[in-house]
């Protein structure tokens, strides 16, 4: 049983590279969501309702779109280019083995999610999350720093390793993500195909791909517990200064701190606003981004 094969996802097709880029903007527009998501899993003793009025302190609407701009912005237009060609080409190339579509899907995601942390996405996420959680407040008059100083700042003090934090528990997170988003969103879309009784070749309504990456966004976070421990390794919120937090923070560590401080309910802080953000990204990345793949082949 094969998936439909779009235009766009036929042989190497450098142009998804840029498709990638285009379309992963677009799901900067769910930053709100993002920003919600970070404020919870840092601040676990958060409410849904306090995250919302600490967040809205910082600011009113903007405080909703913190670390958007340079950091949302660098990080999406190059890791989505990343994914997309990495899981478009391991896709395909899987299929044509013989692999059964989700998961080929699931191998696909799993490798652009690995290949976009370790390329593009270490500093960028960390840089999105400092800011997001640090101190704003001025104190005594002073001025707080900028995003630049505070990535300047932490550069100096802690060269690349600094703005690096977190790299591997993002690409845990990445492969996990994008692994479970493509792989449940392929296995979704052969379930609508057998309910309709439509063939491999018959093409998927939009509504029916938008369902199958809804479906597979929101079963994909199920691996909260990765992001909980990533923002908490990148967190700069007064919570970092606790003193049963381990000084060098490695992924075990983490887990063990927060399961110590915050119990299995620690480590799903957050999951809500993050259901709502995976189903918008993997709308775009996975259903639309065929669209817009099969699109650029055309022209």
């Amino acid at each position: 049983m094969a998936i439909q094969k779009e235009p766009g996802q036929k042989g190497v097709n450098w142009s998804n590279i840029a498709v990638g880029a285009i379309m992963n903007m677009v799901t900067t527009l769910g930053q709100p969501l993002e920003v919600l998501k970070t404020q919870m899993a840092a601040n676990r003793s958060q409410s849904m309702w306090q995250a919302c009025k600490t967040v809205w302190s910082r600011g009113g609407v903007v405080g909703f779109y913190q670390g958007l701009i340079p950091w949302a912005w660098i990080e999406a237009s190059t890791k989505g280019g990343v994914l997309m060609f990495t899981a478009s080409e391991v896709e395909t190339a899987s299929l044509a083995m013989g692999v059964n579509p989700a998961f080929a899907g699931l191998l696909g995601g799993m490798t652009g999610g690995v290949a976009q942390a370790y390329a593009t996405m270490g500093f960028t996420t960390c840089m999105k999350t400092a800011e997001i959680t640090r101190q704003k407040t001025a104190a005594a008059g002073v001025k707080p720093p900028s995003t630049w100083a505070l990535f300047a700042e932490i550069y100096r003090k802690e060269g690349l390793a600094g703005v690096n934090k977190g790299v591997n528990a993002v690409a845990v997170r990445q492969c996990t993500n994008w692994g479970s988003r493509m792989g449940f969103a392929r296995l979704a879309e052969s379930s609508i195909r057998k309910i309709r009784g439509k063939s491999n070749e018959e093409k998927l309504g939009a509504m029916d791909k938008i369902l199958a990456s809804s479906i597979g966004g929101a079963l994909a976070t199920w691996n909260q517990p990765i992001e909980v421990i990533r923002v908490e390794m990148q967190s700069m919120s007064k919570n970092a200064a606790s003193v049963n937090r381990p000084a060098k923070l490695t992924i075990w560590s983490t887990f063990s701190y927060i399961y110590k401080e915050n119990g299995i309910k620690g480590l799903y802080r957050g999951v809500t606003p993050r259901i709502g953000l995976g189903v918008w990204q993997t709308v775009c990345m996975v259903s639309l981004a065929d669209y817009v793949k099969a699109w650029v082949k055309g022209q």
